[in-house]
């Protein structure tokens, strides 16, 4: 299943304070374009927008035949951004031009979903040191001029399960933090050394000195890094590079296994990989995103932040609070319910959310994560009974026990958590739990 998404506004409306600027299709520009300009630095440019197409093309777990070739391609003010998910959605590359990178401007601001053929790729590949780039974004189109001429890329219809995948992303990365950073000849020799055979493995890295050291199992500090082979997609940028950064959330003893980011900088670009939590595992089923889209308000909700939604590089969540009169923590489920759509993403090197556009859809929450929609089922057969930390959920002929775990968790007797132990978001017995536990707390205030 593909979406075709088509926007056609000039520019966003704004809502501020008691002023609302409606914007229409109509006006000056009918196909205003988001950026035309040069890329400051043309070589390292083409080889980053190889490395987003390579990976949109490869299917890491099962390899078959190359799948989409299709970048998204988002223009916010003052940088651009192209990503993808590869074939198999186990992995999510994105590389950010950002203002150093740019020798134009980015007059309008959208998104479009290109597809990247054998032409366009072979005049990347031609790029030499000092070769311009030239590049023209509009919603409809990419147009990328080199020496020998100029190749036009059409919008095509935008796979669903990317859209899953955007939602689940941006919710795993936001919990992350910096783990480690290695110049780029450290980077090198680092990836190097991997194991040869290591592509369906899960292995984990830790700091040491300007380096990384491998280890078979999790320790404070580590970071996982399952499936080591995908990380060949930033081979051909480390020449340009100044540093390699690691990402990841927080490590305990016998932790299982976890997503990571590893970024590339060149100062004038950044390409990342993010790697799901087991080479099998794509993140368009990790769940991720589930207890955040629970509320019985997070739609109004994301209603209401779509529209203080503004083209600023970096989304800040307490800034939306304060316009929105809402709790920050709020303000995240509404992202997150917005990330459905995929309208907001998350920049790991700015610890911040950032804007896409694409027509919001609130019912896609729904459709496309059966999980909440058999637990809103549940809650409405009045089906589970809470008994202090615990609850007993009837589902068809079958009874369930929930439980809290001390650190807030949930634990259930159905067969879904039996096989993935919460690794890939809560079941919807879990699920309907917490929604009516929340449901109890807020009667009470």
């Amino acid at each position: 299943m593909s979406v075709v998404q088509t926007y056609r506004y000039l520019a966003p409306s704004t809502l501020a304070q008691r002023s609302l600027a409606l914007q229409t299709s109509g006006g000056p520009a009918p196909n205003p374009r988001f950026f035309t300009g040069f890329l400051t630095t043309g070589q390292a440019a083409a080889v980053g927008l190889l490395a987003v197409a390579e990976v949109a093309r490869t299917r890491y777990h099962r390899p078959v035949s190359p799948a989409s070739l299709d970048p998204v391609v988002t223009g916010s003010r003052d940088r651009l951004r192209f990503e993808s998910f590869s074939g198999c959605c186990g992995v999510y590359a994105r590389l950010d031009v950002l203002p150093a990178g740019l020798d134009g401007d980015v007059s309008e601001h959208g998104t479009t979903n290109v597809d990247v053929n054998t032409p366009l790729r072979e005049a990347l590949a031609r790029v030499g040191g000092l070769d311009p780039l030239h590049l023209s974004v509009g919603p409809d189109d990419l147009t990328v001029s080199t020496l020998d001429g100029a190749v036009v890329e059409k919008k095509v219809p935008l796979p669903a399960r990317w859209l899953r995948g955007f939602a689940e992303v941006q919710v795993l990365a936001a919990r992350f933090e910096p783990r480690a950073e290695l110049p780029a000849a450290e980077a090198s020799a680092f990836l190097r050394r991997l194991p040869r055979g290591s592509e369906r493995s899960v292995l984990w890295v830790v700091p040491a000195g300007r380096s990384l050291r491998l280890t078979s199992r999790p320790v404070p500090g580590a970071v996982c890094l399952a499936g080591a082979g995908r990380l060949v997609a930033l081979q051909p940028m480390l020449r340009f590079a100044k540093t390699l950064r690691v990402y990841g959330p927080t490590v305990a003893p016998g932790a299982t296994p976890a997503p990571s980011v590893w970024e590339l900088d060149t100062g004038a670009l950044r390409l990342s990989l993010t790697l799901s939590p087991e080479p099998y595992r794509g993140f368009s089923g990790e769940g991720a995103a589930l207890a955040a889209l629970a509320g019985d308000d997070v739609v109004d909700d994301a209603d209401l932040i779509s529209a203080l939604l503004s083209w600023d590089p970096t989304i800040e969540p307490d800034r939306l609070a304060e316009q929105a009169g809402i709790d920050a923590e709020r303000v995240r489920g509404a992202l997150a319910q917005l990330g459905t759509a995929g309208r907001v993403g998350y920049d790991v090197a700015e610890a911040a959310y950032f804007h896409r556009v694409m027509p919001y859809d609130a019912g896609r929450a729904e459709r496309d994560n059966p999980r909440l929609v058999g637990a809103r089922a549940l809650l409405d057969a009045e089906a589970v009974q809470l008994d202090g930390t615990a609850a007993t959920v009837r589902s068809g002929d079958q009874v369930y026990r929930v439980r809290q775990l001390p650190d807030g968790g949930l634990t259930c007797t159905c067969p879904w958590w039996a096989k993935h132990r919460g690794q890939r978001g809560p079941c919807r017995h879990a699920l309907a739990t917490r929604m009516l536990t929340t449901e109890r707390v807020e009667e009470r205030v």
